[in-house]
């Protein structure tokens, strides 16, 4: 298999463009994201192929494509990580609204909304809370001094660090942290409320691929059970699969309360809001 990544900072943006580039002549076979709206993005632009795979049989139907142009598997979570030096338990936040509280200020750092899990993050924001309400949160977070970080990994640095009391990142981010013997700890935010963002890993097949077939076998491998297994053994993420050996401190998905949203809606959104937040990223 010849894989050409994203970087950390730009992550899901620089492949996507490539392959929206290519659609005439594509190079690529499969598409692996770490989230499903882009790869919506992919499917609405006619860019991907039905695919159903039988190894994702057992995976639950909200975690693909109706029409089978992707499939999910081995889901991350939205989290906020915190450092235990500078919060107590009892003052960690228990929604992503309560960031803007003045107890707050300066003291909380996001990665930049225009790449990566932060922007599917945001988009999910507008799509359950609506335009009104998720544009006056992201104005309070900045009228609170939000830190804008260059990417979840380096938001997860500046909490370990103590540079902030907080931030929002990924699971496989905390779980790392947690790992390299950092003082933090992490909560699943609004679990009584609109629910924690859950993000399932997808995978699709590029249409007019010219190795179709052995992309169709590379699909199936991503989508088994062994490979659900290898990730939440190497970077904490949660199988999609029933029965999957994990390691004992990975969640269980029936776990989590999650946000409840259409990904379809999420990813048109997600187009619609780009020039809102580069604007709100570059002004600070």
């Amino acid at each position: 298999v010849k894989a050409v990544y994203d970087t950390e900072e730009t992550k899901s943006t620089g492949v996507l463009n490539r392959l929206i580039a290519e659609k005439d002549n594509p190079q690529c076979n499969v598409f692996w994201s770490g989230d499903p709206l882009r790869t919506v993005v992919l499917k609405n632009k006619g860019i991907t192929t039905p695919y159903k795979s039988p190894a994702a049989r057992d995976i639950a139907p909200v975690f693909k494509d109706h029409g089978h142009h992707w499939t999910g598997f081995s889901a991350r979570a939205r989290v906020l990580i915190y450092n235990k030096d500078l919060l107590s338990q009892s003052d960690v936040p228990g929604s992503v609204f309560d960031l803007t509280e003045e107890k707050y200020r300066g003291n909380v750092a996001i990665a930049n909304p225009l790449f990566g899990t932060t922007t599917f993050h945001i988009a999910a924001l507008f799509t359950v809370s609506g335009d009104a309400r998720a544009k006056q949160f992201l104005d309070d977070l900045k009228s609170n001094n939000v830190v804008i970080a260059t990417s979840n990994g380096d938001v997860k640095k500046r909490v370990v660090q103590g540079e902030v009391a907080c931030g929002l990142t990924d699971t496989d981010d905390a779980f790392e942290a947690i790992k390299e013997g950092a003082n933090i700890g992490f909560v699943f935010l609004d679990q009584k409320g609109i629910g924690n963002l859950i993000m399932p890993n997808t995978v699709c097949l590029i249409k007019d691929a010219p190795h179709s077939g052995n992309g169709k076998k590379l699909m199936d491998y991503l989508l088994s059970k062994q490979t659900e297994a290898r990730l939440a053994e190497s970077c904490a993420q949660m199988p999609l699969h029933k029965g999957v050996e994990v390691p004992e401190n990975i969640p269980s998905l029936d776990s989590i309360v999650p946000m409840n949203i259409d990904y379809d809606k999420t990813a048109l959104k997600l187009e619609e809001i780009q020039s809102y937040l580069k604007e709100w990223a570059e002004n600070q």
